[in-house]
């Protein structure tokens, strides 16, 4: 076994597929880490090819498991399930983000649990296993990977409007539309921003670097609790 198959070992474990480890490696590549090392390739090419991959096995599995489901529908449903959101917690499952490698600073600032990030290098996992073992080994992995997002694609369908998921929730279950309260601190040039959140009796806080992000947190916060009850 070479050195860089040794060093990856146990995430190829837990993918259970052959992959190329120089590919492999290739696909754990950020830009900031390729840049701080000569300029060496990195993982966006792989990972334009992971998103078709991806976006293809799970537009043929709900194509074919839902057929009640009409075209606007599947497509909801699609866009959840292959969200950032989405593909980080994937990525988050099987460790992926210890093995990144990623330049000093992207490390340093967190990197290694940055949803953009984790979903990105996840998509370049899909490309480079699709290079090492075909289409029908890539399509087998998105999918067993994916099976829980499949199964409640509802929760990342929030994460990426939260705002109208909470609303939408909210009148569901016959609660009050949600407030919001908009607290700011630190100078201009490093502004945060919280958001208190309420519905009914339930609240939260969402913190971020503009008005909206903090909203989004906020509100996603507040429709975890109150999904619970749904």
């Amino acid at each position: 076994m070479t050195d860089v198959s040794h060093e990856h070992a146990a995430l190829i474990g837990k993918l259970g597929v052959d992959i190329d480890p120089e590919l492999l490696s290739l696909a754990l590549t950020h830009r900031s880490y390729a840049y701080e090392n000569g300029a060496i390739p990195h993982n966006e090419r792989l990972e334009f090819l992971g998103d078709s991959i991806l976006g293809q096995a799970v537009t043929v599995h709900l194509f074919t498991r839902h057929p009640e489901l009409d075209e606007g529908s599947l497509a909801k449903r699609r866009a959840s399930v292959v969200s950032t959101v989405a593909l980080a917690e994937v990525a988050r499952t099987i460790g992926l983000g210890e093995h990144l490698r990623l330049g000093r600073g992207e490390d340093q600032t967190g990197g290694r649990d940055k949803d953009s990030i984790l979903a990105d290098t996840m998509e370049a996992v899909f490309g480079a296993t699709f290079l090492s073992a075909g289409a029908e080994a890539a399509t087998t992995l998105v999918l067993r990977l994916l099976e829980p997002l499949l199964a409640d694609p509802a929760r990342y369908g929030a994460a990426m409007d939260p705002k109208t998921s909470l609303q939408e929730l909210a009148a569901r279950l016959s609660l009050s539309p949600p407030t919001y309260a908009i607290t700011a601190e630190g100078p201009d040039h490093h502004r945060r921003f919280t958001a208190t959140v309420t519905v009914g009796e339930v609240m939260s806080t969402g913190i971020g670097s503009s008005k909206k992000q903090a909203e989004m947190a906020g509100a996603l916060a507040v429709w975890r609790q109150l999904s619970s009850r749904a």
